[in-house]
């Protein structure tokens, strides 16, 4: 077992209460240096009306609010989904030291599908990353939920 694969879990199992109010299904968790989780979410965007409260976003405000620092340093961003370029921004602006993501985007991945936003060296960050966990199950839930939609 792939020592991502059990903080991915958590992040799916976050990610299925989104569809309850219409949001797309993507989890994310954030986990200290010691790998203990402080943060949470999934998407809210149409729960909240906030096209800003994407899983990640979220997830990173609450770790921060609960670290007392919006320097996330030690941290480590666990997601159901590739970044899209606003939640690889934040992984930027908040410091985070690693980026673990399930499925790639092909669509609007700012990791390493279309860009890699967390790695440019143009910019005063770069998070570590770590693509691919738990792929299969965390493009289903996509899947899933879009067949749905139809």
């Amino acid at each position: 077992m792939n020592r991502w694969q059990p903080a991915m879990a958590a992040a799916l199992a976050e990610a299925a209460l989104a569809p309850v109010h219409g949001d797309v299904p993507i989890g994310a968790v954030v986990l200290d240096a010691s790998g203990a989780e402080l943060a949470r979410a999934h998407n809210e965007r149409e729960l909240t009306g906030d096209p800003t409260a994407h899983a990640e976003v979220l997830a990173l405000r609450r770790a921060a609010d609960r670290l007392g620092s919006w320097r996330l340093e030690d941290c480590t961003l666990v997601v159901t989904l590739e970044p899209c370029t606003m939640c690889a921004g934040a992984v930027v602006l908040s410091r985070v030291r690693r980026l673990v993501f399930g499925a790639y985007d092909p669509k609007a991945g700012a990791v390493a599908s279309l860009w890699d936003v967390v790695r440019d060296p143009r910019l005063n960050h770069r998070a570590e990353v770590i693509g691919g966990i738990l792929s299969d199950q965390c493009g289903a839930v996509l899947q899933e939920f879009f067949a749905a939609q139809r």
